[in-house]
């Protein structure tokens, strides 16, 4: 089972309007999207990282082909 946390934050009422206009989201929805982002960055990082490092077997229209 998930656990929520309630914090209290501080944001400036200008960004908090800018991205609930940008996300069609409530605050909370807006908020926990915003930090996924936060999060999924440091994992898209970490892939660029492996750029150039990695080798496939097979090329990138052999995998479409194979669908």
């Amino acid at each position: 089972m998930e656990t929520i946390r309630k914090i209290t934050v501080e944001i400036p009422e200008e960004l908090l309007d800018k991205a609930r206009k940008a996300s069609g989201a409530g605050i909370t929805q807006t908020v926990r999207t915003g930090l996924q982002l936060v999060a999924a960055s440091h994992a898209y990082a970490r892939l660029r990282q492996l750029r150039g490092k990695v080798r496939f077997a097979h090329t990138a229209t052999e995998l479409k082909t194979d669908r």
